[in-house]
């Protein structure tokens, strides 16, 4: 049995959806929409699907059994929930929405239907978080004193003048858009945030939201971390990192998409340092990294087998409730609490 999809949106990102939809086995790309025909159209002939120019059209399919939703960030509550409403289980991109409010009913949407909500935090799914994730889980690293993430990414003032990018309706900045991976991979490592103090700013382009960002962010264990998020290191993506120092080690997960591991000293360990930096190192085509196939391949089984996917839409609401906080600070020039 495979999980039949249909896309909704065919911008940016919905090519890593629909190539990875093809890929696996458990599922199969029945049809397309957007809005816009000439997009619908190109994605109907690259990838043998139906195409449609408005999502309810495709929503009232029979033969779809979910959708993977990669609309502008401002547009994912609606479409989230006219699927629900359509019997579709669905896969969104990040974040799942702008606001709490939003989250909440798409989240209580499905639980009430009965129907599955993931979202796509890719990078959890890759390789060298993965390790470092279970290096955390079995102990090896002791107690969390300090962790950092930090986005040194560029966009051209041209990524901002379409319609959405950059604005506060419908997508946010450096922090929301970029950044909110490596924010999610803090407290997935450490833990609940309590508090965040942050600034940030627009300096580089011509945009409502902001293009960098930092924040000191306090947890209930009582460890620190760092947050520094940017679009404006001219002339190219320089890095995308989360490191984490503990009682017993310190590991650094870089590259440009948290895709290869660059520091591994952990006790126990100190000899592997140089196999793991070797092994654990895989070179993306882009800044979205390499596990958007394993997203997918992880929500159709999930399907399959009846179980929640690994980002389910509650666990995705933590990174949104986080950064919400550091704009929060930012934009009141205090300390904000979180929970």
């Amino acid at each position: 049995m495979t999980i039949r999809f249909g896309l909704i949106g065919c911008g940016r990102v919905a090519p890593r959806h629909a190539q990875s939809i093809q890929q696996i086995h458990e599922a199969s790309l029945v049809a397309v929409a957007d809005i816009k025909p000439s997009r619908a159209d190109h994605f109907s002939r690259e990838y043998s699907a139906a195409a449609h120019y408005d999502h309810r059209d495709l929503l009232e399919r029979q033969d779809i059994d979910a959708v993977s939703v990669c609309v502008p960030s401002g547009l994912h509550a609606q479409v989230v929930l006219d699927a629900l409403e359509a019997g579709k289980h669905v896969l969104v991109e990040k974040p799942i929405a702008l606001i709490l409010a939003d989250a909440d009913r798409m989240i209580a949407a499905a639980q009430e239907r009965g129907l599955t909500l993931g979202v796509v935090l890719q990078n959890r799914y890759n390789s060298p978080m993965q390790m470092l994730r279970l290096a955390i889980d079995e102990g090896l690293l002791g107690r969390l004193y300090l962790g950092n993430a930090c986005v040194r990414w560029y966009r051209p003032q041209s990524y901002y003048e379409d319609d959405w990018h950059g604005t506060w309706a419908m997508d946010g900045g450096a922090l929301m858009n970029q950044s909110i991976h490596h924010i999610d991979a803090l407290q997935w490592f450490m833990g609940p945030v309590q508090t965040v103090s942050a600034y940030s700013a627009t300096l580089a382009h011509q945009m409502e939201a902001e293009d960098v960002g930092v924040a000191v962010l306090r947890f209930a264990s009582g460890a620190l971390a760092t947050v520094e998020g940017s679009t404006l290191t001219w002339p190219q993506n320089l890095e995308g990192s989360v490191s984490i120092f503990g009682e017993h080690g310190s590991v650094k997960v870089g590259g440009t998409a948290l895709n290869r591991v660059t520091l591994w000293k952990v006790r126990g360990q100190l000899e592997q340092e140089s196999e793991i930096l070797t092994s654990q190192r895989v070179d993306p085509p882009s800044v979205y990294g390499y596990s958007h196939r394993e997203v997918i391949r992880d929500f159709a089984a999930a399907l399959l087998e009846g179980r929640s996917p690994g980002t389910p839409g509650p666990e995705a609401r933590k990174s949104l409730a986080l950064v919400l906080a550091i704009y929060q600070s930012a934009s009141e020039g205090r300390e904000v609490k979180l929970g």
